[in-house]
């Protein structure tokens, strides 16, 4: 597949869609055009039979992203256009219908929109060096899916901390508190833990996987009777898969299963 921006990178190897974010110069900063080409790959993940699950990370070495590009947002406010620059575009992963798994892999600064974007993800691994924070009030700017969903993630107190201070954490609290998952020495290490971790996953039916991430997040909100009762027909459709009956069978018959996907 060709994006149709060069500010995002686009590789299908094994079965996992590997995103990154590619301006390096700007920390990777999420400019409209990043943010278009963000929303292709996505697409791109949700759509391909062969994928089963996705991997953002950012190029250069110094930042997963340095949030909104704040020059453009100056720019577009004296011709009258900030509307037009929103780092997730016209909503949430989740809107999109990406229900396949993706993770974040972070490598330096993950802040501000960067780090709203590391939160639609649903694993986040990162090196020592990373840091974390939500900077927008010290310029007068409200984070948008941040400002929801960070304190979903980590303790209240801990969110408000971030949000309220504008400060940054290092890994290790950010790792302590729940926001990451797992803390590598380095670049090198990371995507060896990611690589590792997607071959967890892809030992998992692909449908399963989706219905479970569906499910998880389409809930979370509701009271456990409400979603239990919402979450019948997707558990009814899962039940009624190939994959449902190779499962068990595998088990008994002592091999991996062999995936359908339907």
């Amino acid at each position: 597949m060709t994006i149709s921006t060069n500010t995002i990178l686009y590789e299908k190897r094994d079965g996992v869609g590997y995103i990154t974010l590619n301006r390096p110069d700007s920390l990777n900063a999420l400019s409209k055009e990043l943010s278009s080409g963000l929303r292709e790959a996505l697409a791109e993940v949700r759509d391909d039979p062969e994928v089963i699950l996705g991997v953002l990370t950012g190029a250069g070495g110094r930042a997963f992203s340095a949030g909104m590009d704040l020059k453009e947002r100056a720019m577009l406010d004296a011709k009258g256009e900030r509307e037009q620059l929103d780092p997730r575009g016209s909503g949430s992963f989740i809107d999109m219908g990406v229900y396949k798994p993706l993770i974040a892999a972070i490598d330096g600064f993950c802040v501000a929109g960067g780090l709203e974007v590391s939160l639609q993800c649903d694993i986040r691994i990162a090196t020592k060096k990373s840091e974390f924070g939500l900077p927008e009030p010290r310029w007068s700017i409200l984070a948008g899916y941040g400002l929801h969903n960070l304190n979903r993630m980590i303790p209240l107190g801990e969110s408000l901390y971030m949000q309220l201070t504008g400060s940054r954490i290092n890994s290790e609290r950010a790792y302590n508190i729940g926001l990451i998952q797992e803390v590598v020495e380095d670049r090198e290490e990371l995507f060896t833990c990611v690589d590792r971790i997607a071959q967890e996953i892809k030992l998992c039916a692909p449908l399963a996987v989706q219905a479970i991430k569906q499910i998880v997040y389409l809930g979370r909100n509701l009271p456990v009777e409400y979603s239990q009762k919402f979450t019948i027909p997707i558990s009814q459709r899962i039940s009624g898969t190939e994959d449902s009956i190779e499962g068990p069978k595998a088990f008994s018959e002592k091999r991996k299963p062999k995936w359908k996907m339907k």
